[in-house]
């Protein structure tokens, strides 16, 4: 049994399950301060500005359409670089502890935090095969088809939430979603390049195939590691993280040995064809995957996927403005698709029937709610005196709740 804390309204619970997770992200839902409204501000802020520039400068590092350095090796010194800074952040925390809380820095609370959290070996896993595919992808898409393909994790990662997570949506955000895969469909109704091949498949073959992976496996990490974060609330993030990015480096370092057996010794070599290109980039995914825990910890999955969609119209414009890609009108009407989409889910109408399903289907299950409690109400007090007369003040008739 472990204390969860509901991602909205930051409440403290038991919890035992994913059933009770999935409630206690429902409950509140509307009841947002003003210190979260402002840390999701922020967040899609900073996310936006991360994700819109990675595939930018992904694509500055190709020379002659292909990569001089190993992608493994970029993504183990990306963890590396994550991994210092949830040590740095760590010993700041411990230094500015307050008398007596449990300390951070004590073998004890590592050795229990890292057995309540090895959860958290599963996402790290599908990240580091996810950030070898980002490079794949780059081959044969261009930075802002990439984007709007990523957007299909929305999709995929609302089907996992509703199974694993037992996260309910409402019908209009249902519709929502999959307004959002046409707006992505519109998009792509393009031809792909010829005379291209992929693994020895035609370049259509290899490119969906990829898609297909590209598309899966980010989105199976993502919910994974919110439910990992969330389900050990009160465990420090930058321990959590330091598990999550330790786990990560630990991977990639046994692709980097595969890759140098496989080679030949020479790409043991982790700097070996990089530039300042790289470096930036792998500074903006150190910054994005930091950025990304604070999303699946405080906030929630589907904020983090769709305020990447965001981006997309800045990667679009920025790559048609360095690289002469051409802004076509399939791409004009998909992005805007796309911002419908949005708007429709996060709609105060669509969380008003969200609300009343998920009230419903509460009581469905046997658990208390306001309509309960009020018919509780009602008996009780007509059957102390039925011939009492009761005159209701002003006061009486104002909602519980302020407005």
């Amino acid at each position: 049994m472990t204390m969860m804390e509901c991602s909205v309204c930051h409440s403290r619970l038991t919890a035992t399950g994913t059933k009770t997770v999935s409630k206690a992200y429902h409950r509140h839902r509307s009841d947002f301060s003003s210190k979260s409204r402002a840390l999701n501000i922020l967040l899609v802020v900073g996310d936006c500005i991360l994700v819109g520039l990675q595939p930018i400068l992904v694509y500055m590092c190709k020379v002659d359409g292909s990569f001089k350095f190993s992608p493994v090796s970029v993504n183990f010194l990306t963890e590396a670089t994550k991994v210092l800074f949830a040590i740095m952040m760590l010993l700041f925390q411990a230094r500015h502890q307050k008398v007596g809380e449990k300390p951070l820095l004590s073998i004890t609370t590592f050795v229990q935090a890292a057995r309540n959290n090895v959860l958290l070996a599963v996402p790290a896993l599908l990240y580091a095969i996810n950030n070898y595919l980002k490079f794949i992808m780059q081959l044969y898409f261009n930075p802002a088809t990439v984007k709007m393909l990523s957007n299909l994790k929305v999709l995929v990662i609302a089907v996992l939430l509703k199974i694993i997570m037992r996260r309910r949506f409402s019908l209009t955000q249902w519709e929502a979603l999959a307004l959002l895969l046409i707006g992505i469909s519109v998009n792509q109704l393009r031809f792909l390049p010829e005379g291209t091949t992929a693994l020895g498949l035609p370049v259509a073959t290899g490119a969906y195939l990829y898609t297909l992976i590209f598309v899966t496996i980010p989105s199976l990490a993502s919910v994974f590691n919110e439910y990992a974060l969330k389900s050990q609330f009160e465990t420090s993030i930058y321990l959590q993280n330091l598990f999550l990015y330790g786990y990560g480096a630990i991977f990639n370092l046994i692709g980097i040995i595969g890759t140098a057996i496989l080679k030949g010794p020479s790409n043991f070599d982790l700097l070996q064809g990089h530039s300042r290109a790289t470096m930036l980039l792998i500074f903006n995914n150190a910054a994005q995957g930091i950025l990304s825990s604070f999303f699946f910890k405080y906030a929630d999955t589907i904020l983090k996927k769709y305020s990447s969609t965001v981006a997309t119209i800045f990667t679009g414009i920025a790559s048609a403005a360095l690289f002469g890609h051409t802004l076509t009108i399939n791409f004009i009407l998909g992005i805007s698709i796309v911002f419908i989409s949005m708007h429709q889910f996060f709609s105060p109408l669509s969380k008003l029937k969200d609300e009343s399903q998920n009230g419903s289907l509460e009581m469905t299950d046997g658990q208390n709610n306001q309509r309960s409690k009020d018919a509780s109400f009602i008996n009780m007090t007509a059957g102390a005196n039925k011939d009492a007369s009761h005159h209701v003040g002003p006061d009486e008739r104002a909602p519980l709740l302020p407005v």
